[in-house]
């Protein structure tokens, strides 16, 4: 069962701002894409059908810290790990490294919820399928 899920991102020219930088919040999209291949990963998405009904991850938090500048064509190393896994909810860490040094760390929270459409949001338990798949 994996608890950590590791992929490589080339920095493109529209991830940077004026200074020539990653914008900050193209990391927010970063840990987004990293959680959609965890989940591929998994058999599943971040948005599947289960019994009849939609599925998906609303974000109940998310933060990121930064700590050093990535640059157009940096290649960064991004490891999402699990920090907690509940019934309704799963807290997943990310650590961004170039050349073996940490970059920044992200922390997102979300919620397993049915989406149906026309139907209000509402928090489920993680369908065993995939709760089964992860430890921590």
């Amino acid at each position: 069962m994996p608890t950590e899920f590791s992929t490589k991102r080339k920095i493109e020219f529209s991830d940077t701002d004026m200074a020539g930088i990653v914008h900050f919040t193209r990391f927010f999209v970063f840990m987004e894409s990293v959680e959609h291949e965890f989940l591929r990963s998994l058999g599943t998405s971040v948005s599947t059908t289960i019994d009849g009904n939609e599925i998906g991850w609303p974000r109940l938090t998310a933060s990121c810290e930064y700590l050093s500048p990535l640059r157009f064509e940096d290649e960064v190393d991004i490891r999402l790990s699990i920090k907690k896994i509940g019934t309704k909810s799963i807290t997943y860490l990310f650590q961004f490294t170039l050349d073996g040094r940490d970059v920044a760390r992200g922390e997102v929270t979300t919620v397993c919820c049915i989406t149906n459409p026309g139907q209000k949001l509402r928090p489920i338990s993680i369908p065993e399928i995939i709760s089964n798949q992860i430890s921590i």
